[in-house]
């Protein structure tokens, strides 16, 4: 046991043998936020298993599945849930990434990190690995939940599966979105050196960077195409379907837009129908039994960003002065 100056035995504090020197650091340093995500993880959780529990009483009592239920049978919690969800990967990024490195930058501590044993490099890494790790293993988590409740009952949810409240909530979408954000926000903190305009950027960034991500969305695998006759029943198979875009065609698969002989009357419709010779509906979609393979490659484009941010923040902490 080691001594003070006093010549009193000093305390030698346990702890566990991976949370030593500059690991038992970092999270120390950080411990306030950490508490504060596990504790929104675990109140997050319960609040969607309590949801769940009060939807699929309120299903028995209708009979569902057998009886048809109105939609939605859900009240604003819902809503409220889903914008908690969709709000958290941006809350994370301007909250937790954003000062992560730029408060030791502005208030000195990098300086005088860097004066100890340890290099810029493995102190930045340390820092970021945290970082990714606790967003990653929140965020999971509280898909995993989300996605445990939505899966049976989505089709007697408000939301289809192709909106944003939940294609971006369930699977790997939601960690994989809140790392790339959080690694955007880190990255902005590094470069920028101030918290307050790093989280101010870092917030801008992430509205850019969700609306580039809703227009990718519809691009990440191939949509399908079913024609059927212009007179028919609408297919059944375009009920829970995404539509890109729809046609009409023709006999020799000419195509005109789905409005193309919008007439004023059905008979001036008629004319413009047989003028052109139109026989098909045209229907471009995306079907559910996609949902996975478009939300694993969105995913892997994420994480792909992920690492590249992650690798120029390292890089810049190790060439530059902190």
């Amino acid at each position: 046991m080691s001594t003070t100056l006093t010549g009193i035995p000093a305390a030698r504090t346990a702890r566990p043998r991976m949370l030593r020197g500059l690991t038992w650091l970092v999270l120390r340093q950080h411990r306030t936020t950490l508490f504060c995500i596990l504790a929104l993880v675990v109140l997050g959780s319960l609040w969607i298993v309590y949801q769940r529990a009060q939807l699929t009483d309120a299903l028995t009592a209708a009979g569902w599945p057998e009886k048809t239920v109105p939609q939605p049978v859900v009240g604003g919690a819902y809503s409220q849930l889903t914008s908690l969800l969709g709000l958290l990967p941006v809350a994370l990024a301007v909250l937790f990434g954003a000062p992560l490195i730029a408060a030791d930058q502005e208030q000195g501590t990098a300086q005088l990190v860097s004066t100890q044993s340890v290099t810029r490099r493995r102190w930045v890494a340390a820092k970021l690995g945290w970082c990714l790790l606790i967003t990653l293993v929140a965020c999971s988590a509280l898909s995993a939940v989300f996605t445990w409740w939505w899966r049976p009952h989505r089709s007697v949810l408000p939301d289809v599966w192709m909106d944003t409240s939940v294609f971006d909530a369930t699977g790997p979408v939601l960690p994989a979105l809140a790392l790339f954000l959080t690694a955007v926000g880190f990255t902005v903190g590094i470069l920028v050196r101030r918290v307050l305009a790093s989280m101010v950027i870092t917030l801008v960034a992430c509205v850019a960077a969700k609306v580039a991500w809703s227009v990718l969305r519809v691009h990440l695998v191939a949509p399908r195409t079913l024609t059927f006759p212009l007179d028919a029943e609408f297919p059944s198979r375009l009920d829970d379907a995404y539509e890109v875009d729809r046609w009409v065609a023709s006999a020799d698969g000419q195509l005109y837009g789905w409005g193309s002989c919008a007439e004023a009357t059905e008979k001036a419709t008629n004319a413009c129908v047989e003028k052109l010779g139109l026989v098909d509906n045209v229907h471009e979609f995306f079907e559910y039994d996609q949902m996975a393979a478009m939300q694993w490659t969105g995913a892997g484009v994420l994480l792909a960003g992920t690492a590249v941010l992650t690798a120029f923040a390292l890089w810049w902490a190790s060439r530059r002065s902190l």
